[in-house]
């Protein structure tokens, strides 16, 4: 079967009819084949080799693309209600299908060329499409591609046209024309356009704001003799961008100098050079209103002075509208923002108001405008508040392009200050704040640098702290944003991330716009869980198609509804140490059927808990189809808190199954968790598909153990007694063993039931073992369970190692005494004699 331009075999479970692969179904079917025959045995074999032949050609070739990949598109923009052709330079872009804006407004007649490098589109953008900065993804038969910008102006749009380099020989262009220019290394790119004195020209240029590169564009108005009626690098208002305007002093030649502000540029430094007689103020004031409600704005900055004018703000709350100045029939190039509020009341700054006593009168809840219109301007608003009111007093001005750097304070009535703020995240200001008493209070507000302006203008927003909810979707890649491409017959995972402030109940998610044959599978977000699988399927038939498909969440605060919507995070350019210039935000997920790939995962359901402290190991299968024996890597798209895993595994070539490890730390969360596997492998490219999702669950132990501290000297053998305390009823037997030993000591498993209190393990120790206290023994208790284990790293005691006590050296004898002098024996006269005198000395 032909499709964009590739062959692909569909499958059973993957699009194919299994039946031309099926011998029974063709000698029953086959109207060539007479029956059960040999012959007809053979042709079963040489189809299904022919079969498998062709599948192996193509899951092992190049034509199986993956998720494409565009670089560039040239142009970079186009004038409202004109047709373009667009060329996306990129890879594995050969089976382009369909051009995905984030906005409406596009309409893509045909893709004319396709290669994998490159496609070309016709596109035709409606006269009321948005001015300003569009997504733009390319979508294949097999995956969406990264997200690029596309632009969209109001004046007509001409190219640059090298050499424009020499101030003497500058580009003629007419006025209020967009110029698509690039500044390459130590470019200085000339334009020259003819002014009647007395004319405004403004000049503005979108460089950083175009999402290409790190570019930080300078511009400048020169006149004939070179000097400079106005120049800038970077303004508030278009943050590296810049913006100057000038009044031609009288009639000739002027000359618009674009350049990198360090005189640096690349291939990829891209620019927007907007030259007209246009209006461009940078400011507007108020900053916002209230919805649906009419408001006077007066435009600030531009050269000819401020004017006014009215406008209706849009019926839903907007962090930031986007709208453009209008003046004399002329509109600005790019729009300014202002800030949409739910109801609340309007004040405006009255001078005098720089000191406490002179404070503008303002409401709770509501919103306060003001301009610190000169340098050192302090402002103050005095409102009411009860006590124990909370209030999130928020400054709106950075977020909106102007250039106030605000400090914010809260004052009693009397002047003491009560709270502060500097920066809350950037350079606008934020507190949180409780009314201690009845009474009034009074806000002030400052530039940190004591800066001010006719363009310093700011809002400051009174607000109850209410529930808030939003969504987001966490990168799996750094600076890699998610797609959903579902291959048919399979399935995509990706998680979402919910944040709840100020309460913590459950989270509903809802899907709306998905593509045709897709079907979504969420799981409520209970209290203290931040982030959730989500899994998509598509039916081996659903329609190759996408769709920006809207993610929501919703939760219940007593009788209030709370619901948050997903805005997601594209990062575009970096800077040094990869610190985000410029990002590109959207409420829509880029989801899509795409054509099947030839393998299936499974996480097989584990019939037993992984206990904390402890491991399990998860068994992942793979479903095959012939032809294919890759590996397949497989990773974890989630897990319990508490839970760790490898980065990834990989089933084998041919192989059937793997198995994953994982590791409980001793504060694992208990509970059941259901945890999502994703599966990829390289088929011409990178393809991903998830598992259904399985259920864990966290227990704790089965059983403790406590050690007392044991000594051994080197060579002796001991026994170290162990208090068994079981949690868990198990039965049969389950084996304890002590891992971590030092070398030259070896101790055997026991065995153990559920009825023990007391575990010996014999240690036996050579001459050789380590000297000294080890800390690192733990025991390793394997429960059998439903026929799988459950096994515990429970910590075992200390085991002290020493030296053996010196032997003892056995003392010499003492040498035996003199001999004494031997007395000569008494002769018979002499006994006699003393015989006598002792016989005389008896009285």
């Amino acid at each position: 079967m032909m499709r964009n331009n590739r062959s692909v075999l569909w499958m059973k479970g993957f699009g194919m009819p299994w039946s031309i692969l099926d011998p029974a179904r063709w000698e029953h079917s086959n109207p060539f084949l007479g029956g059960r025959n040999t012959s007809c045995a053979v042709v079963h074999r040489a189809v299904i080799a022919c079969a498998g032949l062709v599948l192996s050609l193509i899951f092992s070739s190049c034509l199986w693309a993956a998720d494409p990949e565009i670089t560039r598109v040239t142009p970079i923009s186009a004038q409202q209600g004109t047709e373009i052709e667009l060329t996306i330079a990129g890879s594995r872009l050969d089976d382009a299908a369909e051009l995905l804006f984030t906005s409406a407004g596009f309409s893509v007649r045909e893709i004319t060329t396709k290669s994998g490098s490159s496609l070309v589109a016709k596109v035709a953008v409606a006269p009321d499409c948005p001015v300003g900065e569009h997504g733009l993804r390319v979508r294949t038969a097999t995956g969406i591609s990264n997200l690029i910008t596309f632009h969209v102006g109001l004046l007509p749009e001409i190219e640059e046209k090298e050499p424009n380099n020499d101030f003497q020989n500058p580009q003629v262009i007419p006025l209020n024309t967009t110029v698509r220019g690039v500044v390459e290394n130590e470019d200085v790119d000339y334009f020259a356009v003819d002014l009647k004195a007395g004319q405004r020209l403004s000049v503005e240029v979108e460089g950083m704001r175009l999402g290409k590169a790190f570019f930080d564009p300078a511009v400048a108005i020169l006149d004939s003799k070179r000097f400079a009626l106005a120049a800038a690098d970077d303004t508030a208002f278009g943050g590296q961008d810049a913006v100057c305007s000038a009044i031609a002093p009288a009639d000739g030649r002027y000359i618009v100098q674009v350049r990198e502000s360090a005189f640096g540029g690349s291939g990829d430094s891209y620019y927007r050079l907007h030259v007209g007689t246009f209006p461009r103020p940078v400011a507007a004031f108020p900053l916002g209103g209230m919805a649906g409600q009419s408001v006077k704005v007066r435009w600030v900055g531009d050269p000819l002075g401020p004017w006014e004018e009215e406008m209706t703000l849009p019926s839903q709350p907007m962090d930031r509208w986007p709208v453009l100045a209008h003046r004399d029939g002329q509109a600005a190039p790019t729009p300014n923002w202002m800030r949409v509020s739910p109801d609340g009341s309007e004040a405006g700054e009255v001078e005098p108001n720089d000191a406490p006593n002179q404070a503008t009168p303002a409401s709770a809840p509501g919103a306060c405008n003001g301009v610190l219109d000169r340098p050192d301007d302090r402002d103050f608003f005095r409102f009411s508040a009860k006590k124990g009111q909370a209030f999130d007093i928020r400054v709106v001005a950075r977020q909106l392009r102007t250039p106030v750097d605000s400090v914010l304070t809260v004052h009693a009535a009397d002047g003491r200050q009560l709270a502060a703020n500097d920066d809350a995240g950037s350079p606008d200001s934020l507190i949180r704040w409780t009314a201690p008493d009845d009474g009034e209070y009074l806000i002030g507000i400052r530039d940190h640098l004591g800066a001010g302006g006719p363009d310093y203008v700011y809002r400051i927003e009174i607000t109850p702290v209410q529930p808030k909810l939003r969504l987001s979707l966490p990168e799996r890649q750094q600076f890699r944003d998610i797609v959903a491409a579902v291959p048919r017959g399979n399935r995509f995972a990706f998680l979402v991330s919910v944040t709840r402030e100020d309460f913590d109940g459950p989270v509903d998610l809802r899907f709306e716009d998905l593509p045709p044959g897709i079907s979504v599978e969420t799981f409520p977000v209970p209290p203290g869980q931040t982030v959730v699988p989500v899994i998509l399927t598509a039916a081996a038939d659903a329609p190759l198609e996408g769709r920006w498909v809207s993610i929501k969440g919703v939760s219940k605060v007593g009788e209030q509804e709370i619901m948050g919507e997903l805005l997601q995070r594209t990062s575009l350019v970096r800077g040094q140490n990869n610190r985000e210039y410029w990002n590109f935000y959207s409420h829509r997920l880029a989801t899509a059927v795409t054509e099947p790939v030839p393998f299936q995962v499974t996480i097989q359901q584990p019939k037993v808990p992984l206990v904390q402290g402890g491991t399990m190991e998860l068994t992942i299968k793979a479903e095959r189809v012939a032809g294919f024996d890759g590996p397949i890597t497989v990773a974890m798209l989630n897990l319990p808190p508490g839970v760790s895993a490898p980065t990834s595994v990989t089933i084998a070539q041919g192989a059937q199954e793997v198995r994953m490890p994982l590791t409980a730390n001793r504060e694992a969360a208990v509970g059941t968790w259901k945890i999502v596997a994703l599966a990829s492998a390289n088929i011409g490219g990178t393809v991903e598909v998830a598992t259904p999702p399985a259920d864990l669950t966290i227990a704790t132990p089965f059983l403790v153990m406590t050690f007392p501290q044991i000594s051994l000297d080197q060579g002796q053998s001991g026994n170290w007694l162990a208090q068994v305390e079981v949690r868990t009823k198990f039965d049969g037997n389950a084996q304890a063993e002590l891992l971590g030993l030092p070398s030259g000591i070896a101790s055997d498993p026991q065995s153990i039931t559920a009825d023990i209190q007391q575990c010996t393990f014999p240690l036996r120790t050579e001459p050789t073992a380590p000297v000294g206290l080890h800390k690192s023994v733990i025991v390793k208790v394997t429960v059998i369970q439903d026929g799988e284990p459950v096994v515990h790293l429970l910590p075992a005691g200390e085991l002290r190692i020493q030296k053996p006590a010196p032997a003892q050296v056995a003392k010499a004898a003492p040498p035996p005494p003199p001999p004494q002098p031997t007395e000569k024996p008494l002769s018979r006269l002499e006994q006699l004699r003393r015989q006598r005198q002792n016989q005389t000395a008896t009285p």
